[in-house]
């Protein structure tokens, strides 16, 4: 089979002034860049804003294997799948960010003949979302070492600067740096550190904003740093907001691209949801329910992470109320889960996929918590046997979940319609009650404690000392009453990633934390996650290429 790359390149493309015709946006209401790509007008935005919403569905996966298990292309290929049926369907997905793009899983744009176009330009540059946050965050980062070199008037402590500098690239070298080297006028000699770009808060609050203003509010509410006397340092006592926005001005509207059998989809924001909240923007969502009847998005990573996040944090705080959850798993992850070796997972091995299905089943308790109904989907690999596809279509069966094969990879939307149907059906017989997993109001311990044994299995959470440090300023500060953003590893349900299939009774283990006051989350950092991630020993660059006509090769 051809490569995903050599697939998208020989692609027909409508122009995209086509594509949104075809779901009433006109040329106005664009910022065309270029012939196939374009941003959402902020006047069309507001526009739509009395239109009646329609039906949410949210994309999700159990704990994936290292090079993932194809939730963007199960979304790219349910959306295509829906405008097969004559539905009006768009999908609402996240950017993809140049670190993974380079270093293990290759670009984020689906896969197969379920991708978004143009997938070069989506995955390198697209249109310049990234660098505008980057810069924002960067230009803050610029403004408060100029104000220690100016006087440190705000009497910063320079000992307790948290606000990091930022890359999108995986870059290990610059997790832990010393600045200010050289002469007096080069600045004041300091550790810093670095994270990668969709770890930022930055990101979060450009995702999770309504509109340009509640950006600069958000922007505002950044604590950057504390005093001596340990009182909280802001963006907004740092005179950055204004120029920060400016950065943003364009970043904040939604994207719009087209889906290799051009059903139309909205790219914006891009946090990281083992490190960060992992959905794409609050903006891009909302819109496209105004503008669709379905509106198909997708939560990173499994569901322990980006759908808990979504239905924690992202739905309270935008009002937003999924209607259905598309729960991905495939029989290799099932069976890495029944701690098959990873070379090995191609073999036939019913009893590791039994071994391995218990991942799937926390997965599904787990949602079922949300009173949300949930279809769980297989994304169909060459290598898998009957005996195995039916033994899993029987387990969901048994737990009153509607089962379809996915083979959007191989047939784009004709191989997603048997999904699109039970989700059609799902949507149609099983109304959604959902819910938050817990009470806002409820301590920062006893969300941390919510989350940790109900989503994720552990009998306890233990605190180090230093978190416990943070958990008292921030509580003495106000912060109890916001959610907790979890940074945790994706390939577990545990901290651990070595405890696969469905872990429980062992202790959480929190080493760190942090108030993101613009975005309104605590973010709890656990076991060894970190937020500048590294290169492998053989990134997925070695194998990216440009030839003479500008053809990019390599991609994925």
């Amino acid at each position: 089979m051809k490569s995903d790359i050599e697939i998208a390149n020989e692609a027909e493309l409508f122009p995209i002034t086509k594509i949104a015709s075809s779901i009433g946006i006109e040329e106005d209401d664009l910022e065309l860049y270029g012939k196939y790509k374009a941003k959402l007008s902020n006047e069309y935005i507001k526009k739509t804003s009395g239109n009646k919403e329609g039906k949410l569905i949210l994309v999700t996966a159990i704990n994936p294997t290292p090079a993932g298990e194809g939730k963007t292309t199960t979304t790219v290929g349910l959306g295509c799948a829906f405008s097969r049926l004559g539905k009006k369907a768009i999908i609402a997905l996240r950017e993809p960010s140049l670190g993974p793009c380079f270093g293990v899983k290759g670009g984020a744009a689906g896969g197969g003949y379920a991708q978004v176009v143009p997938m070069d330009e989506l995955n390198l540059h697209f249109t310049g979302d990234f660098h505008a946050i980057t810069s924002a965050n960067n230009l803050l980062c610029a403004l408060i070492d100029n104000h220690i070199q100016q006087g440190n008037e705000l009497n910063i402590d320079t000992r307790q600067i948290i606000f990091k500098r930022c890359l999108d690239m995986n870059d290990r070298a610059l997790r832990n740096i010393v600045i200010g080297l050289g002469n007096k006028t080069d600045g004041f000699v300091r550790e810093d550190h670095f994270v990668i770009t969709v770890a930022t808060e930055v990101m979060a609050i450009l995702c999770l904003s309504d509109d340009i203003d509640d950006l600069k509010d958000r922007l505002s509410k950044i604590i950057v740093a504390y005093t001596v006397d340990g009182k909280p340092v802001t963006a907004k006592d740092l005179n950055a907001v204004g120029a920060m926005a400016a950065l943003l001005k364009d970043a904040i509207k939604p994207n719009l691209v087209q889906t290799l059998e051009h059903t139309p989809v909205l790219v914006h924001g891009g946090p990281f949801a083992n490190i960060a909240h992992g959905c794409n923007s609050v903006i891009a969502t909302k819109t496209g329910l105004r503008i669709a009847d379905y509106c198909i998005t997708e939560a990173g990573f499994g569901a322990d992470l980006g759908a808990e996040k979504f239905l924690d944090i992202k739905c309270p705080k935008a009002g937003l109320k999924p209607d259905a959850i598309v729960l991905v798993a495939t029989i290799r992850a099932l069976k890495y889960n029944g701690n098959k070796p990873k070379d090995e997972l191609s073999d036939p091995d019913i009893d590791a996929l039994k071994a391995g299905i218990v991942n799937l089943e926390r997965h599904i308790e787990n949602l079922k918590q949300y009173g949300v109904p949930v279809v769980v989907t297989l994304n169909h690999f060459y290598t898998d046997s009957d005996e195995e596809i039916d033994f899993v279509s029987e387990f969901c069966k048994e737990r009153d979940c509607e089962f379809a094969l996915s083979d959007v990879f191989l047939k784009g939307g004709e191989g997603g319609e048997e999904l699109a149907k039970k989700v059609l059906y799902t949507l149609e017989n099983k109304p959604s009650a959902y819910k938050p997993i817990y009470d806002q109001r409820q301590s920062i311990e006893e969300k941390i404690n919510k989350v940790a044994t109900k989503i994720y299995g552990a009998s306890s959470v233990v605190y180090s000392s230093k978190a416990q440090k943070e958990l008292k300023r921030l509580k003495d500060l106000g912060f109890d009453d916001l959610p907790v953003c979890m940074a945790k590893t994706q390939y577990s349900l545990s901290d651990d990633p070595s405890k696969l299939g469905a872990p429980k009774d062992f202790e959480l283990n929190v080493r760190d934390m942090y108030v993101s006051a613009g975005a309104g989350f605590v973010v709890v950092l656990t076991g060894d996650i970190m937020t500048m991630p590294g290169l492998p020993k053989k990134p997925a660059a070695f194998n990216i290429d440009v030839d003479s006509d500008g053809k990019i090769s390599g991609l994925f």
